[in-house]
């Protein structure tokens, strides 16, 4: 009933529909085209987090908190100790810390006196080179604001000090400038090759030219309605990664279904209304599916406590069905208006790939089914070694300032952690010396600790400096409790300073643990609790769809169980690339052993969401041929012939926008794009050629089966698909469109 009421809407007022749609590209340009300014270069962290708590604490209670902003100075000449440079770096150091939104600042001329055998330890080996640890007020944005402001400042001392700015604060911002530089340049390489795709796809300028007109309104649309989430809840950035590509990449997918379908239709002899209103009532309904199964799955990020995650949720939910709106409302009328000019799918003069592939697999369907699911099984076994950890600067390009800072910590210092773990004992008096120490002998005997820092100074193996003016910072008052700072030998991200946190919390019940580690293990831990309840919802959500649509038991759980398939070849292969560092070099990544937590929940809940595109695509057509001709094998071919030459063209223009993205100089973003494209092209040529039609043919009319109880549900709330007829001419009244 309602593609006929979208298909009545196309025939009567295409003129009105078309009309609104060119008035609201300004409008929504206007409206959406300053988005940028308005999302998050933040949220990573979980808002109920122990390690987000802590943090809080240590910021209202002892006003003092791990740096976020870290600068590495590099003397002009001389050592960085020496009277001149002395002298410039205190001056740098009180300019830094009255700027605005700098709260704290640690260097090593303003750490207090140290014995005469003890290094400085914000002093490289050489000498020349000096750490600034600085903390930042306000959020990820307040931040990156500062930061910003700070550059000047950096600049102007060029005589005496090359600073050279890292930190979490700064990363944030770089990797936010990059991605979004990065995603201007795949814009530009994507949209040619798309439509050189289209025009060999379509053979015609028009027909090509519809995809992109319902992509422009798509995007635009959805960055309206971002900017409008901004305003009430945290937006990533990063989510307009996601939006453009989803909006350029479902936008071909939709309006290529329908295009095709109206095109097909004509070639049956059927004029433009009755092309357009078979179009409708079959394609139309398909992409209506298609869209539901796709925001299903971006639904489940939903349930990750994550501001990032949840953006990209917002962002996939909103351009899904922002894209299915315009195919359905914008590509009829068009079609009315100008379909007439579109030409007619001719029927092929002889056996297509994709006949003939299927004829090959529903002839010989166990040797394929083994076959390839023995080649995707293979390319998944890298999966098992998967380990989730946390990005750092080693996601941006080797010439970022961020990353040359950062490598400069590891290379030229004693220590290659600057971040260190945060330890609140709220029942320890910082005027309880023997408590104090009690808890240092303890801190220090955890494998990996070089260093304690307290309200008695700094304790270690052979050190043991007194307190300075930096050891005030552990003391708020007699009931407040104090804290302490553990210096590990590991890198923050490392799995052995991870297990420095876990073994430090399991110390006693009461500690409070924050810092970059402690956020890393809660992080993994949050995703990893929720990631089961994401992935079933996933899965129930597909089988409800996929039952509403079919009849059937068995079609939804093969979908289930070959998107399974296929995704977990697609993350062996990363894993293989990106965590293991296979092809690192020709791709321009910096591996570290692990993989961000984050990209293989997103790219499961859109990998998925995508495959079942396909899926619905392809299924529509065999269930059609299968109700005409009542033949399972020949509605398989019949199907797979119809739908496949559409799907093949639709992965490979989805795997050249993802392509695009995957030119990003921003690892994670690289990681995305690379991965969706390639999880797009396994599906469409080994899951869709291959395994569905040979699964399907041995399943035979168990396809179709379902047990009485759920038949009968089907029967009365089940979505049909009604055959459409032919809509008599606009003049014709609407009572009798009513009738037809």
């Amino acid at each position: 009933m309602m593609m006929r009421g979208l298909t009545r809407a196309a025939l009567r007022r295409h003129r009105l529909v078309l009309a609104g749609a060119f008035v609201a590209v300004p409008v929504l340009a206007l409206a959406g085209g300053p988005v940028r300014h308005s999302l998050s270069v933040g949220g990573f962290v979980a808002p109920q987090a122990e390690s987000t708590r802590a943090f809080a604490h240590l910021d209202e209670v002892f006003a003092t908190a791990a740096p976020n902003q870290v600068i590495v100075a590099t003397a002009t000449q001389g050592d960085v100790l020496d009277g001149t440079n002395t002298a410039a770096g205190l001056q740098l150091v009180g300019a830094l810390g009255t700027a605005d939104g700098v709260i704290d600042v640690v260097s090593p001329w303003t750490i207090g006196e140290l014995p005469d055998d003890v290094a400085n330890p914000l002093v490289s080996h050489e000498g020349d080179k000096a750490v600034i640890a600085l903390r930042l007020a306000g959020d990820e944005d307040d931040q990156r604001a500062t930061v910003e402001e700070l550059g000047q400042l950096y600049d102007d001392q060029g005589e005496t000090f090359t600073l050279t700015p890292t930190g979490a604060a700064e990363v944030s911002r770089e990797a936010a400038e990059q991605a979004e530089a990065d995603l201007l340049r795949a814009e530009l390489i994507a949209a040619p090759l798309t439509l050189v795709g289209l025009l060999l796809v379509f053979r015609g300028w028009r027909a090509a030219a519809i995809p992109l007109v319902v992509a422009l309104l798509t995007v635009l649309a959805t960055f309206t309605v971002l900017r409008a989430l901004a305003s009430l809840t945290t937006v990533s950035v990063f989510a307009l990664n996601l939006t453009t590509a989803l909006g350029l990449g479902l936008s071909i997918d939709y309006s290529l279904l329908l295009v095709a379908r109206f095109r097909e239709e004509r070639g049956a002899g059927r004029s433009v209304e009755a092309a357009v209103a078979r179009a409708v009532g079959t394609a139309g309904r398909t992409v209506v599916f298609s869209a539901l199964t796709v925001s299903l799955s971006l639904l489940a990020l939903l349930v990750f406590p994550f501001p990032y995650l949840r953006s990209f949720a917002y962002a996939g939910i909103a351009v899904v069905a922002v894209a299915a709106a315009v195919t359905v409302v914008v590509v009829p009328a068009l079609l009315v208006r100008y379909g007439h000019r579109l030409g007619h799918e001719r029927p092929p003069t002889g056996i297509g790939f994709w006949t003939a592939q299927a004829q090959r697999v529903t002839r010989h369907p166990w040797p394929w089914a083994l076959a390839v699911t023995a080649l995707l099984l293979a390319a998944g076994l890298p999966f098992r070694t998967l380990a989730p950890g946390r990005i750092d600067d080693r996601v941006l390009p080797a010439g970022a300032d961020a990353r040359r800072g950062a490598d400069a910590l590891r290379s030229d210092f004693y220590l290659v952690n600057f971040t260190p773990i945060s330890v609140i004992t709220p029942w320890i008096s910082p005027t309880d010396d023997e408590a104090v120490s009690a808890m240092e002998v303890v801190l220090l005997s955890l494998p990996g600790v070089h260093r304690v820092d307290s309200v008695h100074g700094f304790s270690g193996t052979g050190l043991s400096i007194p307190p300075t003016a930096y050891s005030e910072r552990f003391r708020a008052g007699p009931g407040d409790g104090t804290w302490f700072n553990v210096i590990s030998w590991h890198e923050p991200d490392s799995s052995e300073a991870r297990q420095l946190v876990e073994r430090i919390r399991h110390l006693d019940s009461r500690i409070e643990v924050t810092g970059t580690t402690a956020v890393v293990v809660d992080s993994v831990d949050a995703v990893a609790r929720r990631a089961p309840l994401a992935i079933g919802i996933v899965a129930v959500t597909t089988l409800l769809v996929l039952f509403a649509m079919t009849g059937s038991l068995l079609l939804p759980l093969k979908a289930l169980a070959l998107n399974m398939l296929s995704l977990t070849a697609t993350f062996g292969a990363l894993v293989w690339v990106f965590q293991q560092g296979h092809l690192a070099g020709p791709l321009g990544i910096t591996t570290t052993g692990q993989l961000d937590v984050f990209t293989p929940i997103l790219m499961f809940c859109v990998a998925f969401g995508l495959s079942m595109d396909y899926e619905v695509f392809i299924l529509a057509r065999i269930q059609e041929a299968r109700d005409l001709t009542g033949d399972d094998k020949q509605a398989v071919v019949c199907g797979l012939a119809r739908s496949g030459r559409l799907v093949t063209a639709a992965a490979v223009l989805m795997a050249i926008v993802f392509l695009s993205i995957a030119t990003s100089g921003v690892a994670i973003v690289k990681l995305f794009g690379l991965g969706l494209a390639l999880a797009v092209l396994i599906d469409a040529f080994l899951i869709r050629a291959t395994l569905m039609p040979a699964f399907i043919r041995l399943a035979g009319r168990a396809n179709w089966w379902a047990p009485g109880p759920l038949r009968r549900a089907h029967l009365r709330y089940g979505l049909w698909e009604t055959e459409p007829v032919e809509l008599p001419s606009r003049s014709t009244p609407d009572t009798e469109l009513d009738t037809a």
